[in-house]
């Protein structure tokens, strides 16, 4: 049962309960009145069901996660992110992008998605390695193409996204039901202790994964268009 069922429930009872006390101020009891029979008590509200749970299972849409280093000059900090993207197939568009920031001397790591457009982003974000306890993390900004969000994790937490199998990021969508990405962890343990990838090199890839996108693009508009003309059909006649 919600907090809201309960709350309405108990404010229900109040008013019944004071009635019930001025009824029985008002009454004068006959003498020698026998005590009523105990009554049953009444049975409990059935709880509310749980709203139902999407599970979206998202592969990698990227051959290996990627750890980026460069210099804060603000801060005069060493910042390094590890972070790969991912979707419901190889040949389509990222769903979701996970990055995990470390910042040189600082205790706390940060975990930042990307996620889609068109969620709830008043209840924020929950996520969970395995079977883990859940965690908590809030949207940050949100732009055409997607929304960031954000949770700040120690070292223990770090450690089971290193050790663990899947990352289970719960959000909410339009009509309030949870819906579920669940996320492959493999590689990301050696790719975050490991060295960097030379800037040139990240270049080039993204270069080529765009280069892709866009050839994917033509081949899925020209299937479409093919789709929409009738086969067959006679050519239309030339205009005399």
């Amino acid at each position: 049962m919600s907090i809201i069922s309960r709350g309405a429930a108990a404010a229900a009872l109040a008013i019944c309960v004071a009635l019930s006390g001025q009824a029985h101020a008002q009454t004068p009891a006959p003498a020698q009145q026998r005590k009523p029979a105990a009554q049953p008590a009444a049975p409990a509200a059935p709880a509310a069901p749980a709203a139902p749970s999407n599970r979206v299972e998202l592969i990698a849409t990227q051959p290996e996660w990627t750890k980026v280093c460069g210099k804060d000059e603000a801060a005069n900090k060493e910042i390094c992110y590890t972070t790969r993207d991912f979707g419901q197939a190889a040949d389509q568009a990222p769903v979701l992008a996970v990055a995990i920031y470390d910042v040189k001397g600082d205790e706390q790591r940060i975990v930042r998605l990307l996620l889609p457009v068109g969620l709830m982003l008043r209840p924020g974000f929950r996520f969970s390695v395995d079977k883990g306890a859940a965690i908590e993390g809030n949207y940050e900004i949100c732009f055409p193409n997607g929304c960031f969000a954000e949770a700040r994790v120690k070292g223990a937490t770090l450690d089971s996204m290193k050790k663990g199998s899947l990352l289970n990021v719960n959000v909410k969508n339009q009509v309030n039901n949870e819906v579920i990405f669940v996320v492959p962890l493999a590689g990301f343990g050696k790719a975050f202790d490991g060295a960097a990838i030379d800037p040139k090199v990240l270049e080039e890839q993204q270069k080529q994964l765009q280069a892709d996108l866009q050839k994917r693009a033509e081949e899925e508009r020209k299937r479409l268009e093919g789709e929409i003309a009738v086969p067959g059909a006679p050519p239309a006649a030339a205009p005399r």
